[in-house]
């Protein structure tokens, strides 16, 4: 989230912005902001990004700082120039808009304003789509538009050739309840990625680019990168598709819960051989530290423990607590991950196998330490 500089906006435009930022179930950002004149005291515009179909618009919102309590005006990108999203019909009348109703005070008018000028943007990308002479694209959008949220638009693929970007979300079930106190403060979703060519008469259909996208945080659980998706058979469909892999995921999420508990139980262990750890994710248990000593050299140990764990291996970094660099931060050593491992012992044998080989490590850690000092 980002909160909008004191004093670059008027009072009344920066409340606004703020509460979008900050309220808004969606991940809208601002690109940059500047002043409609040279001269002026404050800014009054920004460029916004609208995330839609996992991508971002731009828009931009456009005030005027000797006018803040008047509505904005929004100018969409050149290559949307048939989004007319309040255009009056021949017979006067038009959808109701919150710009109608304009409230300076109500710091809520933008997000409302930009979340109902989202929704009308989304049915003009179906519109466009829905007009190719493509009656393959007319096929698949008819078999999964009950799917909720589901959302397309056009874009420009290679050699200047046009595409069409499905965004498909997967799984009805709330990922954010999965793991017990958990921090995440937006809906964490896992989508589909479907980019069709747009296919010419006489042409033969060839099969689109898919791939899996998450929220960002998701990753903390599950990193939908090492998900292996099917293979795209000749002449299938995404509702024949999508069912396949959304039973790859639910599998993949059952295991990802079950590797937190492995985890856990690894970090647990670790105080048996270092005692307990000074700093652990209680969450993910994806991180912990603990402190170690051979003589009077003492340092830290950072481990690092990915979502393939116990498949992969903890990555250790060591941190001196008496070697400190021409910066003044600490030394620490390059990423550790040469030592024995199988993903077939318990936790307690893991650290004891870890705990042996720092007992030798620390020993060129150390010369490695004394060597960065003299090189300064």
């Amino acid at each position: 989230m980002a909160v909008v500089a004191d004093g670059t906006l008027p009072p009344l435009i920066a409340a606004q912005l703020n509460h979008l930022l900050s309220h808004s179930p969606l991940s809208f950002k601002v690109d940059q902001i500047w002043s409609g004149c040279k001269s002026a005291h404050f800014s009054d515009r920004f460029t916004l990004l609208v995330p839609f179909c996992l991508d971002y618009v731009k828009w931009d919102v456009v005030y005027n700082a000797l006018c803040p309590w008047a509505a904005p005006d929004v100018i969409f990108a050149a290559e949307d120039e048939g989004f007319y999203p309040f255009f009056v019909a021949a017979n006067g009348q038009s959808g109701k808009s919150c710009l109608e109703d304009w409230n300076c005070k109500d710091p809520a008018r933008l997000m409302l304003l930009v979340h109902e000028l989202r929704d009308l943007y989304k049915s003009y990308q179906m519109k466009r789509v829905g007009e190719l002479d493509d009656e393959r694209l007319k096929f698949e959008i008819s078999t999964v538009l009950s799917r909720e949220g589901i959302e397309v638009c056009m874009v420009s693929g290679s050699e200047r050739l046009e595409e069409v970007k499905f965004s498909v979300p997967l799984l009805d079930m709330n990922l954010n309840k999965l793991v017990h106190g958990c921090p995440w403060k937006h809906q964490q979703m896992i989508y589909l990625q479907v980019v069709f060519p747009i296919s010419r008469k006489y042409s033969s259909a060839s099969s689109p680019r898919i791939k899996l996208v998450s929220s960002s945080e998701l990753k903390s659980l599950l990193s939908v990168e090492d998900v292996k998706l099917p293979t795209w058979l000749d002449g299938m469909c995404m509702a024949e598709y999508l069912p396949a892999v959304e039973d790859i995921l639910k599998a993949q999420i059952v295991e990802a819960i079950a590797a937190i508990g492995a985890r856990r139980r690894f970090i647990e262990a670790l105080a048996s051989q270092f005692g307990r750890p000074l700093e652990a994710d209680s969450v993910f248990c994806r991180k912990a530290t603990v402190l170690a000593a051979s003589g009077v050299f003492t340092f830290l140990v950072h481990i690092s423990l990915s979502t393939q764990f116990p498949k992969q291996q903890p990555v250790l970094v060591l941190q001196s607590s008496q070697h400190f660099n021409s910066q003044g931060t600490p030394v620490l050593s390059p990423p550790l991950m040469d030592y024995p491992w199988s993903p077939r012992w318990e936790a307690s044998q893991m650290v004891e196998r870890i705990y042996e080989f720092l007992a030798e490590e620390c020993l060129s850690f150390k010369k490695y330490c004394n060597d960065s000092l003299f090189q300064q």
